[in-house]
């Protein structure tokens, strides 16, 4: 018995996957079209650094904040040894608007230090190294590698982990990071995986939004489990 069990479950999972592969090769294919520029949003000028400290500050904030905000940071600090070396109080000040100003403007200082300091003001490229740093996550970890090195990663925000969970890959009440990465990491093919985040992300901005998404002329009900439910919530 345990056997037959074992081997249902088995079968399930690969009808699973496959259907998850199929839904999401219609995304990647679809979005691809809809935004064929894909680009991060963030205005960091080509700077590993400058991406890092961005990154760290989108958290809970809007990027065209962080850009707004980060022409004065990026004036006054111009690079890691300056924001090491910058007064904490003078940080926070700027940074405020980005909100959690206190834990984001000691994160950036301190990351700032070790990327002067340990990496001689190169921000790193291996996922462990960049986890080393003060307020970097898988998230921040895989857009610095993505963008800066053009190693496949998922970067996991807020728009990728809503769409994954509406097109069906998962329970989207579940709204799991992780979870997210993982599925998108298995089924997109490395070399679309960098570009189709910063799709996920237009995507979500102006179609599949947080609290209205526009289902009845999305692209992607075809495919979108939330679109079959008849739901635009």
């Amino acid at each position: 018995m345990a056997k037959t069990t074992t081997t249902t479950k088995t079968t399930t999972d690969t009808a699973d996957a496959s259907e998850a592969a199929r839904r999401f090769a219609v995304a990647v294919d679809t979005l691809k079209m809809r935004y064929p520029d894909a680009e991060c949003s963030l205005r960091y000028d080509g700077d590993p650094w400058r991406l890092l400290v961005m990154a760290r500050l989108s958290a809970q904030c809007t990027d065209a904040r962080v850009n707004i905000v980060c022409e004065t940071l990026f004036d006054r600090f111009p690079d890691a040894s300056s924001m090491a070396a910058g007064d904490i109080g003078d940080i926070e000040n700027i940074v405020r608007p980005c909100g959690l100003y206190h834990v984001k403007a000691r994160d950036i200082k301190s990351m700032s230090a070790i990327v002067a300091d340990r990496f001689c003001g190169r921000v790193p490229d291996t996922m462990d190294e960049l986890l080393s740093l003060p307020g970097v996550g898988r998230k921040i970890a895989n857009l610095i590698l993505g963008d800066i090195y053009d190693i496949p990663g998922v970067v996991a925000d807020t728009h990728c982990i809503r769409i994954c969970g509406r097109l069906g890959a998962y329970d989207e009440s579940m709204k799991d990071p992780t979870r997210a990465e993982r599925i998108i990491s298995a089924v997109v093919e490395p070399r679309e995986q960098t570009d189709f985040c910063h799709r996920l992300v237009m995507f979500g901005r102006e179609v599949c939004t947080a609290r209205s998404p526009q289902c009845s002329s999305c692209e992607l009900s075809s495919v979108c489990a939330h679109a079959a439910t008849g739901r635009e919530k």
